[in-house]
């Protein structure tokens, strides 16, 4: 809604003095006092609203949203003072926007974050620092390498000695911040690749001379990335952007926990080893798959890469913060065995968007990616950009150490306890109501299940490959049409993603996925939404599903 009146628009003009003021904060009192006020509206005004509408957003339909943004044209002049922006966001872009704070969000990796990260990221933003290079931010680099050696600790637990060697070392690197855990693991996977096709007798490299190259120079056709079939989408994009080509990303079939098939993984692994036209690049452990949340068994993956020399990455963007955890932090067993390492901080560190981490047991190991400009990153310099896939990149190292100051291990380990524990909470309760069935079981905090009528329940363990597969149809229609009503209805969210699953197994399955981290979500509200699924299935879906199945 444009609320800026014909005046107001002759008001604003933009020259040399309009953009002076926006650049410049004035120091008086008039200016101070107009500068907290827009704050006090975006730190309070949002949070009040967020605060007053518990459901997920209002209901609205996405077309009708997209009809009043059809404007294509930027006005010549100013059209709206900040006050005007700030008001607008929030009365008219939050409401129509996503709550991911609200405890009846639990479909994704995203909810509420603690208060205190507004005003950190704020800061950074005001700060504007650029850790590509130290001219552009001094100690914030030197921060930035402290926090990764702590976090590094918690993962590899070295001694005194290394720690002390490495942690503000010119020479080495303990890891890297990036965007997201995507970037993490091409990061990994990068380090990985230049590893293995690195310089040889007439060979400068793969970074310097390309894939096609690197393959004559050591004799191969191709090389494969092994992780079970529950592996991140992002390492599909590391390969095709890595030169490996995305279907060289194999996925290995889980077992009944929904963890890789570590048979089936050495069995891979001595088939393609034996083939000299083929290497491997890299195997991936999951720990705290996307989909159901399952931790592939870390030790035993890590013990068939030291067998044969294979780099090991362990994606632990979403479990990592696990080891803050005295109760659960067993659960990542074997993830200090791993070559490398991904952790989102946007994840279970409860930051604003966007933080990734990536981390190395050896120091030396990002030397492979290593680049340098005559501007900037020059040789010898000490500068964070030299090993990192992004340029510029913002200082999201000071929330994540302030926020480690001031939540402290134990506070992020009664998060995830939190997590877990009410995950299991609500398997529980799923068992226990007729219409639902439980197809994952948390590990973490994460699970999946489905609406399945109980008239359906005993035909379908009953069935037939054939009949099974009719009946899965059948319920996915049901499940997907439920899953979408119930977000349009605006309430609550949780998500949905499907299993693949052959027809002699009944066929693939819809199921609904929930994400528990939000601490302020309860087992009371997760009855809601179940009520709310009931609801919707026999009232409104129950007549058109009820003849079909």
């Amino acid at each position: 809604m444009d609320r800026t009146s014909e005046a107001q628009r002759r008001e604003l003009v933009a020259n040399r003095e309009t953009l002076k003021r926006i650049f410049i904060m004035r120091e008086d009192d008039s200016a101070k006092a107009t500068l907290l006020k827009y704050m006090e509206q975006i730190f309070f005004g949002l949070q009040d609203f967020l605060k007053d509408h518990v459901g997920i957003t209002e209901e609205r339909s996405l077309r009708e949203m997209a009809s009043r943004f059809q404007n294509s044209l930027i006005s010549e002049q100013p059209e709206k003072k900040l006050a005007d922006v700030i008001t607008e966001l929030v009365e008219d872009i939050a409401p129509h926007a996503v709550n991911v704070a609200s405890p009846y969000f639990v479909g994704h990796m995203t909810s509420a974050m603690p208060f205190f990260m507004v005003h950190l990221a704020a800061f950074v933003a005001a700060l504007n620092q650029n850790v590509v290079k130290l001219e552009t931010s001094k100690i914030v680099s030197i921060v930035e390498k402290q926090l990764l050696a702590k976090i590094h600790r918690m993962i590899y637990q070295q001694d005194d000695a290394f720690y002390s060697r490495h942690i503000q070392s010119v020479d080495t690197s303990l890891g890297g911040f990036t965007e997201d855990g995507t970037l993490a693991n091409m990061t990994a996977l990068w380090v990985a690749r230049n590893s293995i096709l690195n310089q040889a007798e007439g060979f400068a490299g793969v970074e310097q001379e390309g894939m096609f190259a690197a393959y004559q120079a050591l004799g191969i056709e191709r090389m494969v990335v092994l992780v079970s079939q529950l592996g991140h989408y992002s390492l599909r994009k590391a390969a095709g952007l890595l030169g490996l080509g995305n279907k060289n990303v194999i996925g290995l079939p889980i077992d009944a926990n929904n963890r890789v098939d570590v048979d089936a993984l050495a069995r891979a692994v001595k088939e393609i080893s034996a083939d000299p036209k083929t290497r491997i690049m890299a195997v991936v452990g999951i720990a705290g798959a996307t989909e159901t949340g399952s931790v592939d068994p870390l030790p035993r993956i890590a013990e068939i890469c030291a067998e044969h020399n294979i780099h090991f990455h362990a994606d632990a963007a979403w479990g990592g913060p696990t080891l803050f955890s005295e109760k659960y932090k067993h659960l990542l067993e074997g993830i200090d065995m791993a070559d490398s390492v991904t952790i989102d901080g946007h994840k279970q560190f409860y930051m604003p968007m966007t933080c990734g981490m990536v981390y190395f047991k050896n120091p030396w190991a990002m030397d492979a990616i290593a680049y340098h400009s005559t501007y900037i990153a020059r040789p010898g310099s000490v500068d964070l950009g030299i090993k990192s896939l992004a340029g510029s990149r913002a200082s999201t190292s000071l929330i994540l150490d302030s926020a480690l100051k001031v939540m402290g291990v134990k506070g992020y380990g009664i998060l995830v306890e939190h997590g877990i524990g009410l995950a299991r909470q609500f398997a529980k309760e799923i068992r226990a109501r007729e219409n639902f069935e439980l197809v994952t079981p948390p590990e973490l905090n994460i699970l999946t299940y489905r609406y399945v009528p109980a008239r359906l329940q005993e035909r379908l363990q009953n069935a037939e490959p054939k009949e099974a597969v009719r009946i899965n149809q059948c319920l996915n229609a049901l499940n997907i049409v439920l899953q979408r009503d119930q977000r349009e209805a605006g309430k609550s969210f949780v998500s949905r993603t499907t299993f693949r699953r052959p027809p002699e197994k009944g066929g693939d399955v819809v199921v609904l996925r929930t994400v528990l981290m939000n601490p302020m979500t309860r087992l009371r509200i997760l009855k809601e939404i179940l009520d709310e699924q009931e609801q919707i299935c026999q009232t409104k879906l129950g007549k058109a599903f009820g003849a079909i199945c």
